[in-house]
C-alpha cells in the first residue's frame, strides 16, 4: 500500500525528524513537503533527507497568501500523489494515534471497512506547564488535553482526512476532500468507522466543513494536535506566523483555547520506543544529524532574540499568567462563581 503524506512547512526544523519517523512507523511510504521562507535549516534538512530518498521537497508554489491551498492544488499533479493508494494531508504538529490492530494506517483502513475517505477528529494537546524547549519527542512531553468530546464549549471538533485514490475528488482541502455530492456519495467514515454526518459532506455548509460532533468519533483513531508545544516554541511560532496563510496571529486567545489540560491521555506512548529507534536511524544518515542540531540551535537562538524584545517578554508573562480555561469557559465560571480548580 502506497500512502503519501503531503504537508506545508515553515521553520519546523527541530520537529521534522520526529514527524517523519512517526509516520514511517504508522505506514506512510512517501512524503511530499512544500516549504517557504525558512530561516532555521528546515529547507536544507529536507533537501538532505530528499538526497537519502526519505522525502521529496519542493518550494511552495503559492503566488498569494493562501500557501497551503495552492500547494495542495499543485500536489495533485505530482507523481507521488498520482501513484498513491491513499493521501494523508496533515501538518507537522499533528500525529495520527491509531488504536486498533498493529496501530498503523492499514489497520485503521481495515477497521473502518476500507472506505474512500476517513476523517479523524482532533484532540488538542495542552502545553501542560512545559516552558523550556527540549530536543526530545513531542509526543512524550505533552500528555494532557481537553475532554475529548468538548473543546471550548464546542462539541463539533475539527478533523483531518485520509483520502483513497478513487475518491471522486474535486480538490483537497486542508481538513477534508471536496467532491460533488450530487454526482456520487462515496463511502466516507469518521475515526470510528461510522458514516460522516450528511451536513459535513456539503461544500456550502460552512459550519460543518471542518468539524462535526466528536462524541464517539475516535474509537479507532485520534488525531493528536500539538499546536502549542513548549512556551519557548510557542513564542517562536508566533514570530513565524501561520505556515498556511498570512496575517494570522497566534495570540493569547489561541493559547487559551488549546491549553485545556483537563484530560490525561498517554495512549500515543505505545509508539515511543520504536519512534526513538526510527529517529536514531534517520539521525545517523550522512549530514542529517548535523542539520537537525543546527535547526535546534537556531530555534533556541530565535527564542533568545525574541525574549530580548519587550513585546515578547510581555507575551511570555501574559501566557504564563493566562487562566487554564478558554475565554468562554472563564466567563461562565465567573458567572456561576466557581473558584480555580473547581469542576463544572
Amino acid at each position: 500500500m502506497r500512502i503519501t503524506a503531503v504537508t506545508c512547512v515553515k521553520n519546523e526544523g527541530p520537529f521534522l525528524l520526529e514527524w517523519i519517523a512517526f509516520h514511517r512507523l504508522i505506514g506512510v511510504t512517501d512524503f511530499l513537503f512544500y516549504s517557504n521562507d525558512c530561516t532555521d535549516a528546515t529547507d536544507r534538512l529536507l533537501d538532505r533527507l530528499e538526497g537519502h530518498g526519505i522525502c521529496v521537497h519542493l518550494p511552495n508554489p503559492a503566488t498569494n497568501r493562501n500557501y497551503q491551498m495552492q500547494a495542495l492544488k499543485a500536489a495533485r499533479r505530482h507523481p507521488l500523489i498520482k501513484s498513491a493508494d491513499w493521501v494523508w494531508v496533515a501538518d507537522v504538529d499533528e500525529f495520527l494515534n491509531i488504536h486498533v490492530g498493529d496501530h498503523t494506517i492499514p489497520a485503521l483502513i481495515a477497521a473502518c471497512g476500507n472506505p474512500k475517505a476517513i476523517s479523524v477528529t482532533f484532540q488538542f494537546m495542552a502545553n501542560g506547564g512545559v516552558e523550556t524547549f527540549e530536543d526530545a519527542p513531542v509526543i512524550s512531553q505533552f500528555l494532557r488535553s481537553h475532554n475529548p468530546d468538548i473543546w471550548c464549549a464546542e462539541t463539533a471538533i475539527e478533523v483531518k482526512s485520509l483520502v483513497r485514490s478513487d475518491f471522486p475528488l474535486e480538490y483537497f482541502g486542508a481538513h477534508r476532500p471536496f467532491h460533488d455530492e450530487e454526482k456520487e456519495r462515496p463511502q466516507w467514515t469518521d475515526g470510528s468507522g461510522r458514516p460522516v454526518p450528511p451536513p459535513f459532506r456539503k461544500q456550502l455548509n460552512k459550519r460543518r466543513i471542518r468539524a462535526y460532533p466528536a462524541r464517539g468519533a475516535r474509537e479507532f483513531a485520534t488525531l493528536n494536535h500539538y499546536a502549542l508545544r513548549s512556551l519557548d516554541s510557542y513564542l517562536v511560532k508566533n514570530d513565524r506566523g501561520d505556515v498556511n496563510r498570512e496575517h494570522r496571529a497566534f495570540d493569547d486567545a489561541y493559547w487559551r483555547e488549546r491549553n485545556d489540560g483537563a484530560w490525561f491521555d498517554d495512549s500515543i506512548l505505545r509508539y515511543e520506543a520504536a519512534l526513538r529507534t526510527e529517529m536514531d536511524q534517520l539521525m545517523a544518515l550522512d549530514g542529517v544529524g548535523d542539520l537537525h542540531a543546527e535547526a535546534v540551535r537556531l530555534h533556541r537562538e530565535k527564542r533568545d532574540a525574541l525574549l530580548a524584545q519587550d513585546s515578547y517578554r510581555e507575551m511570555q508573562a501574559q501566557l504564563r499568567a493566562a487562566p487554564p480555561y478558554a475565554a468562554a469557559e472563564a466567563a461562565l465560571r465567573d458567572e456561576i462563581g466557581l473558584a480555580p480548580g473547581d469542576l463544572l
